[in-house]
């Protein structure tokens, strides 16, 4: 025979669940990092709407860190300036974030040296950014014992860099340009391009006088005009096949004519 439920333990499972839900909300609330709420961290520069979400990942060196305005540093993300903590890094910040990234989950960028991160530029989670390579010169001397290169690593702004990509020393990537997920990035990339595999390059590249070569595989989207509201999205939302393309052919004679 079947046990009969205990309705008064399922609801108090319940009401734990909810408790600890909502007090993990508190936390997150309370945790996250802004101008005007910074915590034990003193950034060089933490600009206007700029949040860092909680719980951070490692943060050092943080007078050595400027971020710009509105910024969406998602959790566990590590950002780090010199090779480790308390060091005296000289009067110009190390790590230069422009206005308006996002930095994806986990992801962590690693300024031992000088690193730039331009405007408006999107990283997907657990992305890796580092100025810094270990260095195997002695074969006799352990590899985490010998002394790291270090080269700048600037990342132009509008970029979009996918999930788990990786930048290494010296990387200079241009303006509006896709790191495909995975790849991994060392050298100049051309403003305007895709780079994917490991090592990264260049698949695809925009130039004004050939456009995108190859060419897309798929039209651009289509923005939502202006004034569209949200019912009217529902709404269009529950059309069929067939009375979208009785409008669509509407349109059609409508821009003929």
């Amino acid at each position: 025979m079947p046990r009969s439920k205990n309705t008064f333990s399922s609801r108090r499972g319940r009401l734990v669940q909810r408790a600890v839900h909502a007090g993990w909300a508190w936390v997150q609330r309370t945790g996250a990092v802004t101008a005007e709420r910074p915590g034990r961290l003193r950034f060089g520069a933490l600009g206007e709407g700029t949040r860092l979400a909680f719980p951070q990942g490692t943060v050092f060196g943080e007078p050595w860190i400027h971020l710009g305005d509105h910024c969406i540093i998602a959790e566990q993300v590590t950002l780090t300036a010199g090779l480790m903590p308390d060091l005296d890094l000289g009067p110009e910040p190390i790590l230069r974030i422009g206005n308006g990234v996002v930095l994806g989950r986990g992801s962590h960028v690693i300024a031992d040296t000088t690193v730039t991160i331009g405007s408006d530029c999107y990283f997907g989670p657990y992305v890796y950014v580092t100025s810094t390579n270990h260095s195997y010169d002695d074969p006799q001397e352990p590899i985490g014992k010998q002394w790291p290169r270090m080269e700048p690593v600037e990342i132009g702004p509008g970029c979009w860099i996918g999930t788990g990509a990786v930048i290494l020393p010296g990387a200079r990537i241009g303006r509006n340009v896709v790191v495909a997920a995975g790849a991994v990035v060392r050298g100049a990339v051309p403003d305007h391009a895709v780079v994917a595999g490991a090592p990264a390059r260049v698949v695809r590249r925009w130039t004004p006088g050939d456009g995108w070569q190859p060419p897309l595989r798929t039209p651009p989207p289509v923005p939502i005009p202006d004034g569209v509201t949200p019912e009217q999205l529902l709404a269009l939302s529950t059309l069929d096949a067939e009375t979208i393309a009785s409008l669509q052919a509407m349109e059609d004679i409508h821009t003929d004519s």
